[in-house]
């Protein structure tokens, strides 16, 4: 893949066609490392235990308590290896490169024993079709170097708008989440309501999972880098319960827009990274769709945002 970055800003053109099979590889390679997160966290409620971060060189959990320790797994987009540090133990690790599913759930899991860390996880990918067993995936097996490293930098460069849009609410807020079921980077706001039973429609999602997550009133925020049904990387901004008149509102940028089929607003990360200002134009987009779910559902915003 050839990265090229525009001379005023240093946000790195995303090209989907030549990414794709990367980002699929990728995402698999994700739920492992996240299902690993998910079942040695304490739970955390809308599941935030099982989120992934970025970091200065990829991406990862954050240190784990596990028996008296804590142990750390990070996907490192510029040395592109995946390390494994543990509090009373060796670092180990694995190179990045292009392999199997399979095998890279073998060697994991491999390297983990290594350091002492003994656990088990639902073994195929959650939110998305078809779900292959990790083990048995020999589908997915592409790894560009420069492709990693530019989702990396585009997401470093997002995660920090999507923080400092965060400092401005004093109301309850997620941490900048990197979730790997949908592999997107989010940032959630809470009215402090609780929201209307979610009717759930994830393939591959327990209902009570999806129900809990929803289980308050949110404006939400975040950044995907596109699907083969959707080939293009875009920002999103939706709200739920979705309020009337929701997508009548008008928000910022010109380039944002609406889609009634997907229920969210949309703003193509392309319309992002060629912007004269790409900080500036994705936070109006981050506040323009939050203050139309305030107005649409009647947030009370006194309690919520510093004055």
């Amino acid at each position: 893949m050839k990265v090229e970055t525009k001379r005023q800003n240093d946000w790195p053109v995303l090209d989907f066609a030549s990414m794709q099979d990367t980002i699929e590889t990728l995402h698999q390679w994700l739920q492992i490392v996240g299902k690993i997160r998910l079942r040695t966290m304490p739970w955390q409620n809308h599941s935030w235990h099982t989120a992934l971060y970025v970091n200065s060189r990829g991406y990862t959990t954050h240190g784990i308590p596990y028996q008296g320790r804590i142990f750390q797994i990070d996907f490192d987009f510029r040395e592109h290896k995946l390390w494994i540090d543990c509090s009373n133990s060796k670092t180990v690790s694995m190179d990045l490169y292009p392999r199997t599913v399979a095998d890279f759930y073998q060697e994991i899991f491999a390297k983990l024993a290594e350091v002492g860390i003994k656990t088990r996880i639902h073994a195929s990918p959650n939110e998305m079709e078809p779900a292959i067993p990790f083990a048995e995936n020999t589908v997915n097996k592409s790894y560009d170097p420069a492709a990693a490293n530019a989702l990396w930098k585009a997401m470093l460069k997002a995660n920090a708008v999507f923080s400092k849009f965060r400092s401005e609410f004093i109301g309850k807020a997620s941490p900048v989440h990197l979730f790997w079921g949908a592999f997107d980077l989010a940032v959630t706001r809470f009215s402090g309501r609780p929201a209307p039973l979610h009717q759930g429609g994830m393939p591959n999602m327990p209902l009570e999972v999806m129900q809990e997550a929803y289980s308050q009133e949110v404006s939400s925020a975040g950044f995907w880098p596109g699907s083969k049904d959707f080939p293009t990387p875009v920002f999103y901004a939706y709200a739920y319960p979705t309020g009337e008149g929701f997508g009548a509102q008008k928000v910022s940028p010109e380039a944002a827009f609406y889609s009634p089929e997907m229920g969210e607003f949309f703003l193509k990360y392309e319309d992002v990274q060629r912007a004269e200002d790409p900080e500036r134009t994705l936070h109006d987009f981050l506040q323009t769709t939050y203050e139309a779910a305030v107005k649409t559902s009647d947030w009370d915003i006194a309690s919520l945002e510093r004055k």
